[in-house]
């Protein structure tokens, strides 16, 4: 894990690749160019919209967690963008460190996180001040699993387009207070 860490980005420098990705992206054939102009705009919303719930910060202070913070991401997720913002500046605020690891840059650490045989983020990994993993989480809040389960079942009467708009609608509502709470539970 600690090689992982060193490689990864502090959240600034996670912020300035997405920027980079949404407004000046080098590989001009890239797929993905909407969903980094998408999640940018969703990621400054949630800075924006985001304030630290003094219940979940005592919450974390009684833990006398001394560890750090290792998020698996990308810019371009949907739900990485709804939910990173709000861990990391949370955990920051908490004067904990914080680092994003770019999924793709590095297939070998999602690897180890897969969730139902997928590579999904975004996964947040807890891990002690040596760099063990005590758990790790992701890559949606609990909410939103239960929305993707609803148009798994069926997506004749649940479609695609009406699950996307309600998973943003609760998360702009939500602003991560649900995935930081689950986080907690975790440490």
């Amino acid at each position: 894990m600690k090689e992982y860490w060193q490689k990864a980005l502090t959240f600034d420098q996670y912020m300035d690749e997405a920027k980079m990705r949404a407004t000046n992206n080098p590989d001009q054939t890239d797929e993905k160019q909407e969903y980094y102009e998408l999640g940018l705009q969703r990621m400054e919303r949630t800075l924006k919209t985001f304030k630290v719930d003094e219940a979940q910060m005592e919450n974390l202070k009684s833990k006398k967690f001394d560890g750090k913070i290792l998020i698996i991401s990308e810019p371009w997720c949907g739900d990485a963008s709804a939910t990173v913002p709000a861990v990391s500046r949370f955990f920051i605020e908490a004067g904990k460190e914080v680092k994003i690891f770019l999924r793709d840059s590095d297939l070998s650490l999602i690897d180890q996180f897969l969730v139902n045989g997928t590579q999904s983020i975004p996964i947040v990994i807890v891990l002690n001040k040596d760099f063990g993993v005590i758990n790790h989480w992701g890559p949606r809040p609990k909410y939103g699993t239960e929305l993707l389960a609803k148009f798994k079942a069926n997506p004749e009467s649940y479609p695609r387009e009406e699950f996307y708009n309600d998973l943003q609608v609760y998360y702009a509502k939500n602003r991560g207070k649900d995935a930081i709470e689950e986080i907690l539970e975790l440490i």
